[in-house]
């Protein structure tokens, strides 16, 4: 695959000068003369050198235990590792006896929940509004009703925290609406419910 250097002279050979044909050894004394040195190839044990399955296939598969979820399909009803999702904030899934997080998993028992409103909602009057205003304002004083319309917009987040065993997590849900908060705060009263 590679081409040996055509530039150099093999007047000149990396490492310490080496005897030909002797691998270096242990010393003396540790595990007897002519033992091979640390990461010099060594012959195989007896009981390696037996022809046997490639890696990753058993010898008897009769003999090897099934784990259920290893290589096999799920059966129908609760999945191994803590159950169905019960709720879900953002990146936050609440199972029936822990948390997951995308930095691990906690313990639901004793887990502590806030939720902090970061979002706010104006009220203006939208740009449909001022100009209908002015063409029928020239023809009647009818016109200035639509000053009267109002748009509300909302933007901002809701952060959820959790903390337990140790660990917090925070993550941010995009607020729709104004009632977004409420939705937010109801699920995590159950959370909490849950938690205790």
């Amino acid at each position: 695959m590679s081409d040996p250097n055509p530039y150099a002279d093999d007047s000149y050979k990396w490492g310490p000068p080496q005897q030909p044909g002797n691998p270096p050894t242990v010393a003396d004394g540790q595990a007897g003369a002519g033992t091979p040195a640390y990461g010099y190839p060594q012959q195989l044990p007896e009981s390696a050198a037996e022809p046997g399955p490639g890696y990753g296939y058993p010898a008897n598969q009769a003999a090897q235990p099934t784990m259920p979820g290893y290589g096999f399909p799920q059966q129908p009803g609760t999945p191994p590792g803590g159950g169905a999702p019960m709720l879900t904030f953002g990146d936050i899934t609440v199972m029936n006896d822990q948390i997951v997080t995308p930095a691990g998993t906690m313990p639901l028992k004793g887990a502590v929940w806030t939720a902090t409103d970061l979002s706010r909602t104006e009220e203006k009057i939208p740009t449909v509004a001022i100009v209908l205003a002015i063409v029928f304002a020239l023809l009647c004083l009818v016109g200035l009703l639509f000053l009267l319309m109002k748009e509300k917009k909302t933007t901002g987040f809701i952060q959820v925290s959790v903390t337990s065993g140790g660990r917090h997590h925070s993550t941010m849900i995009p607020a729709m609406g104004p009632e977004t908060f409420h939705m937010v705060m109801a699920q995590i009263n159950t959370a909490r419910a849950m938690s205790i």
